[in-house]
């Protein structure tokens, strides 16, 4: 099976040379997502507000691959900070039940792109 590229308008657009998502093997890999609107702006407040809007993103990429958040298998959450784990981790667990919940990474860095506080990128199996 050749890589399917997946692009949807309903989420923000690359600004560099990577897709929004690839198919490939059974499995869908997103680009990370940082609190970008569609239109580019960037989310104003908190990691929980920011968090609020990398899922948005995150839902929007998948649905144009025809999947959803069940399909999701691995996490890995990006943070400037770790102090904002707990504000992070209760938006992160509106989407994902604990006893469904995919595998999960957080790491601190000490920059994100765009100055965001938060970045997650995914990967989902569409098998």
């Amino acid at each position: 099976m050749s890589k399917q590229i997946i692009l949807t308008q309903s989420a923000p657009q690359p600004v560099g040379p990577y897709s929004q998502a690839v198919r490939q093997g059974g499995f869908v890999y997103l680009a990370g997502q940082i609190p970008l609107t569609p239109d580019g702006n960037m989310v104003e407040g908190g990691v929980a507000d920011q968090t609020r809007q990398v899922f948005a993103n995150i839902k929007a990429v998948l649905a144009e691959a025809g999947l959803t958040l069940d399909h999701v298998v691995k996490t890995t959450v990006f943070l400037t900070d770790l102090g904002d784990f707990a504000a992070m981790n209760a938006i992160y667990a509106e989407h994902f039940k604990a006893e469904i919940a995919p595998a999960r990474s957080t790491v601190e860095v000490s920059k994100l792109p765009l100055g965001s506080l938060v970045e997650i990128e995914v990967i989902a199996s569409d098998g």
